[in-house]
Order: structure tokens, then sequence, then C-alpha cells
């Protein structure tokens, strides 16, 4: 196990060797004074100008930037989620003030007042202006700034749809809360941590918040919640990050075996719609518009032959043609709906089209002349 996590952070920071920070003062009226700045923007950035990237804040810049941004530009590399742009904030000095609220009410107050309206009012238009930033913008804390990030959540209209919550020193009262704000809200993704061998006050807090959210119905809510093993208040940032940037972007990766058993094969509704939505809404939030999957096609596949819903295999196959018109996949599930529903010249014909273009996955040119032959012996032709 120590091999292995040696490993991965070894090709971490092999990885993001390759996007260097760039360092940088900004100078803030809300604050009257400089904040310091680490920014990673995404490789090719400067290349790929019509493309627009995630923004990810990360506070307590000074540790949790360069663990970030790593995993970032590691899971990004191997398209397991979108190049984003990675901010962090320094707060050595003032992460204590930066994060004050007021004993009544429990809200920022002072320089946490202040620091607030420097994040929402300055910082994040300021970045959205200078950088091609897409729509969705998340946050990262870790236990002082953990708690005080949610503070964005309560705004009628939250400038962050994600929250990465690593082992939050909670107010008071951020427990009910947090779980009435998710209760009622919709495209949040929420992240929260602790472990076995946090400080004693944090874990039992977090482990309440995430026995309240179990009460939460609301499935426009993704909440998600690990409680590690034998990690501690710090070393459970190193396995909060990769888990956070997995459960937020899952909908981003390739169809795995897991998501075919369990939501594909049991939909009730339509297949081919799952699969469209799916590309759809990634490209709402990330602001990426992306080629469908082969892998992704073959997974939708799989499960419409599966529950024989052979009326679906028309428009994927049209889709398919589409997404990737030099090879043979959409003839493949255009010639498999006219054979299952009766049209078998023209399955032959989709098959016969299919097999001038370029093989893919299981699809060869030898594959699909059986098609053919086999329809030509069975009707005699």
């Amino acid at each position: 196990m120590k091999k292995s996590v040696t490993l991965l952070m070894a090709c971490i920071f092999v990885v993001s060797g390759y996007s260097q920070a760039i360092y940088e003062s900004f100078r803030s009226i809300k604050l009257d004074q400089s904040r310091e700045l680490k920014i990673q923007l995404p490789r090719n950035y400067k290349k790929n100008v019509d493309k627009t990237y995630p923004l990810i804040i990360v506070l307590d810049g000074d540790y949790l930037f360069e663990p970030v941004a790593g995993n970032v530009d590691f899971f990004s590399y191997w398209e397991d989620m979108p190049e984003s742009i990675v901010v962090g904030v320094n707060q050595r000095k003032t992460r204590e003030r930066d994060c004050e609220y007021d004993k009544g009410e429990y809200l920022p107050t002072l320089k946490g007042s202040e620091f607030f309206e420097f994040i929402g009012q300055e910082l994040v238009p300021y970045l959205n202006q200078t950088y091609r930033t897409a729509p969705l913008q998340i946050i990262v804390g870790h236990d002082y700034t953990a708690n005080f990030i949610n503070y964005f959540l309560f705004k009628d209209n939250p400038i962050f749809q994600g929250y990465i919550c690593l082992s939050p020193e909670l107010a008071p009262p951020m427990v009910e809360r947090i779980s009435t704000k998710l209760s009622s809200s919709s495209d949040i993704w929420y992240y929260l941590a602790t472990a076995t061998n946090d400080a004693e006050r944090i874990k039992k807090d977090v482990r309440d918040l995430n026995d309240k959210m179990q009460e939460v119905e609301n499935s426009d809510i993704h909440f998600f919640f690990d409680d590690f093993e034998e990690s501690s208040h710090y070393t459970l940032v190193g396995r909060g990050i990769p888990r956070a940037l997995e459960t937020m972007f899952e909908m981003y990766r390739p169809i795995t075996k897991k998501t075919y058993k369990e939501v594909l094969l049991p939909l009730e509704t339509s297949t081919y719609d799952y699969l469209v939505d799916m590309y759809k809404t990634t490209e709402q939030l990330y602001g990426i518009k992306r080629e469908i999957r082969i892998n992704d096609f073959i997974a939708v596949s799989t499960a419409i032959e599966k529950n024989q819903k052979w009326e679906e295999l028309e428009p994927l196959g049209k889709l398919a043609n589409k997404e990737h018109p030099k090879k043979m996949l959409g003839y493949y599930y255009l010639g498999m709906f006219y054979e299952q529903t009766g049209e078998p010249k023209k399955a032959m014909r989709a098959y016969e089209n299919g097999f001038q273009l370029e093989e893919v996955a299981f699809l060869t040119k030898d594959y699909m002349l059986d098609k053919v032959n086999k329809i030509k012996e069975d009707f005699g032709w």
C-alpha cells in the first residue's frame, strides 16, 4: 500500500512538472492590501484559444495549492476530469482573521467579512475576466477555511457549484445550516471528509453533518462523504483531494462497469437519452463540447441489446455516424436496428456501408461481411 501511494505521488509530481505555477500579487480594495496568488493554467492553455476551463479556488494556498494542482493535472492528463484552472490564495499569516465570524450569528465579521467580499466580489470576477473560465467553479478549504467556504453556499445564487471541505472546523450552527441549505438546493457538488484520528470535536461535527445529510431527499444535490481509517487531521488531505475530484467528476469519465450494471441495465427510461443527456450536462457544467467516446457508445448499445430496446439503435446509429463518421460503428447499429425490426435489405445495405469504413473495437471487416452473408443466406439472395 505504501509503495502504491508513493508511486501515485511520484506520478503526480512528474506530471505536474509540465504545468508551471504563475505567482501573482493581487491588490484588494476590500482588504486594503495585496494577496499572493498561485495560478496553474492547463497544458496548452495558450494554444487552445477557444477552450474554457472550470475554475478551482484553493484557500490555504500556502500548503494546499500544490496537492490540489498536482492532482488536477494528473487526473486531467488521463482524461478523468476536465483540464481546470487552479488558483491558490496564500493565507499563512492571515487565515484565522480571514475566517473570523461573530459569536452571535456565527457569520463572517470584521476581517472575515472583508475576506468573504474579496473572494466573491474581487478575486472570482477578476479571474473570470482574465482567464477563459467555464461555468463550473469549485472552492477548496481545510479546517478553518473548510468551514469558511460554506458561507458562499448560503448565498441565494452561489458563485461556487462545488465545495471540497476537508476536516472542517465547523461553527456551532453549521451542521443544521448546511443540511438545511443542501436540502433545498440544486446542482451543488459537496465533498466532506474526516478521519479516525481527526480532532475529536471536528470528527463529531463532521459525522453529525453526514448523518443529517442521510435524511435529505434531494436528487439535485451530489453529496459525498469519507471517513478515512488511520488518517489524521493533516494526512487525510492527501487522501481526500483525489477522492473529491473522483466523485465530483464521475460524470466526465467513461461509463464504468459499475455504472453499466447499476444504472444502464435497470434504466426504465431511454438508454439513448441517458447518453445524450450525460454529454449535454457535462458540456453545460464544464463548458467543453466533447466527442462521445467509443467506450460509451458500446456500453449504451450493449445495455440496449440486453434489454431489447431495438428502436433505440436507430438514433444511436445516426449519432455514432455523426460523432465518428470514418468508423463502421454507426452503420453496425443501423444494421442491427433494421435486422431486429424486420427490414433485412436495409440491414444488409447498412452492414455493406460499414464494411467500407475503419474498424473499431470488436467490429472488423470480416465481422461486417459475415453479417451481410448471413442475411443473404437466410433469405436465399
